[in-house]
């Protein structure tokens, strides 16, 4: 196994190579392994030939499978969800805007897998932000002034029967439930220290963050918009590229990220796999 650190600025992205996923691992590669994925954020495994049930082989040896509450799985792989977006689909592309996945959980998902089939030839990047580092860079003034607040989570915006998905007027391959159910909201401290780190984040994103506890919604929502500025900086970013046959593993715990479009016309496919995480206290 072979790897190569991040060469951005924003600390992120660690490739693997020279390792099969597809064969059963030694405790010392996925021990190997989750250092580096909790250390970098993203680990990124390009050239990998993964059926379905190696790729979930594989995702089982981090944890147990999380919950996906608003996205339908396969039939026949009910941990694995089919990102697909085909060439003629005018609906937008799924999970546009930073979010980390299902903050409004009781317990969020400590890992996201996702690994590639189809790869248009432009546009379907996944960009990540670094929200350690981001925490670290903060006034000393900033940091007082955040460490102790919570914040409440929810799924209402894209996913309540009034949210973006159910209100959408274009056919989209992607299967979607939406649900009162989205209503229901969660808190987590708007600062969280990573149990495998020890380093503070900042737990917070425009998709499912709904307001600051405690703080008028005026106060609530410049703070937060402050804080997403800050963390959405060029030097707290990683563009990620997709190649065909490639899994990638990220940590919501220390990154937030967003799918970008412009791949109109071309046919996108990847699998997901979510695996359950830690309480946020």
């Amino acid at each position: 196994m072979k790897y190569f650190t991040p060469t951005s600025q924003s600390n992120l992205g660690v490739k693997i190579q020279d390792i099969n996923l597809a064969k059963d691992l030694s405790k010392q590669d996925i021990a190997s392994i989750r250092e580096l994925w909790v250390n970098y954020g993203i680990a990124i495994f390009p050239n990998q030939n993964l059926t379905l049930k190696e790729y979930e082989n594989f995702s089982l040896q981090f944890g147990s499978f999380g919950e996906e509450p608003f996205l339908i799985p396969m039939q026949e792989h009910p941990h694995i969800v089919k990102l697909h977006r085909k060439s003629d689909e005018e609906a937008t592309h799924f999970g546009g805007a930073w979010h980390s996945d299902w903050s409004f959980q009781g317990v969020p998902p400590s890992a996201t897998l996702l690994y590639s089939e189809i790869i248009p030839p432009t546009g379907g990047d996944t960009l990540f932000a670094n929200t350690a580092d981001a925490y670290d860079d903060l006034s000393n003034v900033l940091k007082e002034k955040i460490n102790n607040l919570r914040c409440l989570h929810s799924a209402k915006l894209p996913y309540a029967k009034d949210g973006v998905y159910a209100t959408e007027n274009k056919k989209r391959t992607m299967k979607i439930h939406t649900s009162d159910e989205a209503n229901k909201t969660m808190s987590h401290p708007l600062v969280r220290t990573h149990r495998e780190t020890g380093r503070k984040t900042l737990f917070i994103n425009p998709v499912y963050t709904q307001e600051i506890e405690g703080l008028s919604k005026d106060e609530s929502d410049a703070l937060l918009f402050e804080l997403y500025i800050h963390m959405a900086q060029n030097k707290y970013t990683f563009r990620h590229k997709w190649q065909p046959d490639m899994l990638i593993m990220w940590d919501n715990r220390t990154v937030i990220h967003m799918a970008e479009g412009g791949y109109d016309g071309h046919e996108r496919l990847l699998h997901r796999i979510t695996i359950a995480g830690d309480k946020t206290e």
